[in-house]
């Protein structure tokens, strides 16, 4: 007679510290808005596009601040019966939505650039390299201030990106007004805003694409399937390996799942433990096992 013997075993994930990340956050949104209203009332009045570009990227760049800091705090809400997750994925979402609003901020630059290039407004040199040069500082500070964690996070990641992009965005705008003051040559100002641009629009398209990756639970990029499958099928004791899956379930807690078949069931319990440490060898915290004697699905 042949059964299953099922053995679920569901490690709890480990949701990495947010509360420095969130002192980091409303420090730098606090000051991006301080530079943003700065950089506007500069680039109306100097009639530059770079820096109204920048200010514009930075007016976004309070929303997404907002949103990282906002989402930040909802995932640290604890799970429910409804939510046996909680709300971690949260991030995830936040890091696609400012991914795709720099994308769309990146593409309207490019736009105006183009018109502005055809017919150049008189650009006043010498306040735009001021206004700029104070941007540039805070900018600076805040990547500063972001720098440390982002690559742990994706929701972070994000933020930082927005920061980062501004920090171009200034430092662009900085050498526009150089030029500007150094030769009276207005085009430099549109031209350094398509670099801004193409700059922006690169980070954007990774930042979405890892978001998109992480919905559609892809293997995560440093861990190959093949690596989790051989260290499984390795172990004393199991036959065979089947319906295997390793996901991202938020930044920084990567789960997986799979069948193992166990022609002698005394053996789980040690085979259970082997297969959870050669997991976290590979930086897998959140582990369910099926033992099996038979296959119990293709």
């Amino acid at each position: 007679m042949t059964h299953t013997m099922p053995l679920d075993v569901q490690c709890a994930h480990r949701v990495p510290a947010r509360s420095e990340s969130a002192r980091r956050l409303a420090w730098v949104l606090a000051l991006t808005a301080v530079v943003t209203i700065a950089e506007a009332v500069g680039g109306w009045l100097a009639h530059s596009l770079a820096l109204l570009a920048d200010a514009g990227h930075m007016l976004a760049d309070v929303a997404a601040l907002g949103l990282a800091l906002f989402v930040l705090r909802m995932a640290q809400r604890p799970a429910t019966p409804e939510r046996s997750y909680g709300l971690v994925r949260l991030e995830i979402l936040a890091a696609l939505v400012n991914g795709a609003a720099l994308i769309v901020i990146a593409v309207g630059i490019g736009v105006e650039a183009v018109r502005r290039f055809q017919t150049p407004p008189a650009v006043h040199g010498g306040l735009l390299l001021g206004v700029a040069s104070v941007g540039l500082v805070a900018n600076v500070a805040g990547v500063t201030i972001l720098h440390h964690g982002h690559d742990h996070s994706l929701n972070q990641r994000g933020a930082y990106m927005h920061v980062l992009s501004d920090l171009l965005g200034s430092l662009g705008a900085v050498i526009a007004g150089v030029v500007v003051v150094a030769t009276g040559w207005t085009r430099a100002d549109p031209i350094v805003s398509v670099g801004i641009g193409l700059l922006v629009l690169r980070g954007a398209w990774r930042l979405v694409r890892e978001s998109a990756d992480v919905l559609l639970e892809a293997t995560p990029g440093h861990i190959a399937l093949g690596t989790v499958h051989q260290r499984l099928a390795s172990l004393e004791g199991v036959s065979s390996v089947h319906d295997l899956h390793v996901w991202t379930l938020t930044s920084g807690v990567i789960a997986m799942s799979g069948h193992l078949v166990v022609r002698n069931p005394s053996h789980n319990q040690q085979i259970l433990e082997a297969a959870q440490a050669r997991m976290g060898d590979l930086g897998i915290q959140h582990v369910t096992v099926q033992m099996e004697r038979d296959e119990t699905c293709d």
